[in-house]
């Protein structure tokens, strides 16, 4: 079960929060607070998962409370004006509720932090069989077999994949290494690739799915060693 918290100067959306929680069996809400410092005193004692909170605050916005937030928990930012949704997903939030929300909209919200906390830990314990990133303004699952291969483009990434259309994530290449398997690997500064997709290999030339990847001379040695190693 996932630990929670609220904050909102309304307490009246603090109830309609806190309603919506008691309808949702993975979610405990803690704590409700109205002023951001009590909630920070509490977070430095109490542990939690999930952060539900308001933008418009009156001594200190969300947006500038979470990012001097020190504890690493997941966010749904909770608003009546739309304007604050792009700054709020820069921020790697789960998600935006808009205010006034319905259960239903509520319930798809807390869902894709389940997805995310289960992501998180089991990640710890195995080898994980998807991601998530930041992109179209939301948080998207990833299945990773379907991942094609990954190209690079400055501070954006375009994820390529089977049967669908490419996902532009913000993130680098060092962020998604992290969160890739074993069987992934960089072949060029621009391009990470799977090696189970990889259909053949000419020169320094990869070839994917009748698109052609190319390997950069720093990695050509150890994508040769690795690749022969692996392939079956």
């Amino acid at each position: 079960m996932m630990k929670a918290i609220a904050i909102d100067d309304e307490p009246l959306a603090l109830e309609v929060l806190k309603g919506y929680c008691e309808k949702v069996e993975f979610i405990h809400l803690e704590q409700t607070f109205t002023k951001t410092t009590e909630a920070k005193d509490y977070s430095e004692k109490h542990p939690f998962d999930l952060l539900f909170l308001d933008i418009r605050m009156p001594a200190i916005s969300g947006i500038d409370f979470f990012k001097n937030f020190e504890k690493e928990v997941m966010v749904i930012f909770t608003t009546a004006y739309s304007e604050y949704a792009i700054e709020g997903f820069n921020l790697n939030a789960i998600d935006y509720l808009l205010k006034p929300f319905e259960f239903d909209r509520f319930l798809h919200s807390v869902n894709k932090a389940r997805e995310y906390y289960e992501y998180i830990h089991s990640a710890k314990s195995k080898e994980a069989t998807y991601l998530f990133v930041q992109a179209d303004y939301r948080l998207q699952k990833i299945v990773i077999e379907d991942i094609l291969y990954i190209e690079g483009m400055a501070d954006y990434l375009r994820i390529h994949l089977l049967n669908r259309k490419p996902v532009v994530a913000r993130m680098t290449m060092k962020d998604i290494s992290q969160q890739l398997p074993s069987h992934f690997m960089r072949v060029h500064r621009s391009y990470i690739v799977p090696l189970a997709r990889i259909e053949s290999v000419r020169n320094k030339t990869i070839f994917i799915h009748q698109r052609e990847i190319p390997v950069g001379k720093t990695y050509f040695k150890e994508f040769i060693t690795f690749f022969g190693r692996n392939r079956r």
